[in-house]
């Protein structure tokens, strides 16, 4: 059993940066690729950015590339993801998730383990 904690969120103004922090514990949590999903009110959940057990193959939505990044860190067993220049489209529940290969494309159906989720908000 994996058990994945999210940490980071808050609320910030349009333009600003966060940076949001998943720490895994239980199963080798090194060993699986870990997404990032968001969800806003009102909408189905979304894939923002996913990452390779080596820290290597990050992979970006199209609607975050250039603008959020993800990195890994194996001793601390925690993935990053770096959000800067926030805007209101930005808002929603952020969900960390680890699964298998398709996870690195995003795809739901590759979610083993999914985090309880933290809360970003981005005012205009």
């Amino acid at each position: 059993q994996l058990q994945l904690q999210e940490s980071g969120g808050g609320k910030v103004q349009a333009g600003e940066s966060l940076r949001l922090a998943c720490v895994g514990s239980g199963e080798n949590y090194n060993s699986y690729y870990v997404g990032w999903f968001r969800q806003a009110p009102g909408k189905e959940r979304e894939g923002v950015a996913s990452i390779g057990p080596g820290g290597d193959f990050p992979f970006y939505a199209d609607s975050t590339m250039g603008r959020f990044y993800i990195s890994r860190d194996h001793a601390e067993r925690t993935v990053y993801l770096q959000m800067t220049s926030l805007t209101p489209e930005d808002t929603g529940t952020y969900y960390c998730a680890a699964g298998g290969k398709g996870l690195q494309r995003l795809y739901l159906r590759s979610v083993n383990y999914w985090g309880q989720g933290t809360q970003v908000i981005v005012s205009s």
